[in-house]
C-alpha cells in the first residue's frame, strides 16, 4: 500500500471520510493480580477505563491505580482496512505499580493502535504471559478480524523477549484460540449505544492452559480474551 502517515508523524483527524480512532492500552497479568486500562479519542471524543482483577473479583482502578510501563521488544504493523487504514503496535512488557497500596511486578503486553478503521469492525483478541514448560517466559497477542494477513501480520509470540510471527489462528469464542485453553475468573463487559457509535465489548481475565502457537506447551499463563463489534 501507499506510504501512509503513522505515529510519532501526525495523523489528521479525518481522512476518506473516515475519523480517525486511536488508543493506548496496557495489560498486565498473573495469578493472584490481573489488570488493563486504556485511554484514547474517536475524533475528538475522549475515552478512557481501567479494571483490576484483585484476585477475588473484578474493581474500577481508575481511582486507586499507579502504573510504570518500561521494556519490550516491539511489532509494527500497518494494514488495509475498509477504504483506510490502520496501525498497531505492540510490545511485550513490564508493568509495575500500586494498587489500594498493593505493589506489583507483572508481564504484560502493551498495544498502541490508530487508524481510519471501516465504520463496521469486529475483531477477537487474546493477550497473555506465562512459562513454557521448557522454562522460558513467553507472551503472545492473537487476533482474527484486524492486521490479521496471512503474512505482515499483529500475530505475534515472544519467547525470552524476542517476537516472531505465527500463522493465523482460529477462535472457539471466548474459550479457547488456537492450542490455548482458557479459564475465566472474571469479565469485563460494556455494552454502548450512542446512534452515531454502537459497541458491544466483552473482555474476560483468566487463566490458560495448552499449547502457544510456535512456542509449545504452556507450564502456566494469565490473560485475557476478546471480542469487539463496533460501529464507528
Amino acid at each position: 500500500m501507499e506510504r501512509v502517515p503513522v505515529p510519532p508523524e501526525r495523523m489528521p483527524l479525518w481522512r476518506g471520510g473516515r475519523p480517525l480512532k486511536r488508543w493506548t492500552y496496557v495489560g498486565a497479568f498473573g495469578p493472584d493480580l490481573m489488570l488493563c486500562a486504556a485511554r484514547g479519542r474517536i475524533g475528538v471524543l475522549p475515552f478512557s477505563w481501567s479494571a483490576v482483577w484483585d484476585g477475588e473479583r473484578l474493581r474500577d482502578g481508575r481511582r486507586r491505580l499507579e502504573l510504570e510501563v518500561s521494556g519490550g521488544a516491539a511489532i509494527e504493523v500497518v494494514s488495509p482496512h475498509g477504504s483506510q487504514y490502520a496501525w498497531t503496535r505492540k510490545r511485550a512488557v513490564r508493568v509495575r505499580g500500586t494498587f489500594d497500596g498493593r505493589a506489583f511486578d507483572l508481564g504484560g503486553i502493551l498495544d498502541e493502535s490508530a487508524g481510519y478503521h471501516a465504520r463496521r469492525t469486529s475483531w477477537r483478541w487474546s493477550a497473555g504471559v506465562g512459562t513454557l514448560a521448557s522454562g522460558e517466559p513467553v507472551t503472545w497477542n492473537l487476533v482474527d478480524g484486524i492486521h490479521d494477513a496471512p503474512t505482515g501480520s499483529e500475530r505475534a509470540v515472544w519467547v525470552g523477549g524476542e517476537p516472531h510471527e505465527v500463522p493465523p489462528v482460529a477462535f472457539d469464542g471466548l474459550s479457547g484460540v488456537a492450542g490455548l485453553r482458557f479459564t475465566a475468573v472474571a469479565t469485563r463487559a460494556r455494552r454502548e449505544n450512542y446512534l452515531v457509535v454502537r459497541s458491544d465489548y466483552e473482555q474476560p481475565f483468566g487463566r490458560f492452559a495448552g499449547e502457544v502457537p510456535g512456542a509449545g506447551e504452556l507450564r502456566d499463563g494469565w490473560g485475557v480474551m476478546e471480542r469487539h463489534d463496533v460501529l464507528w
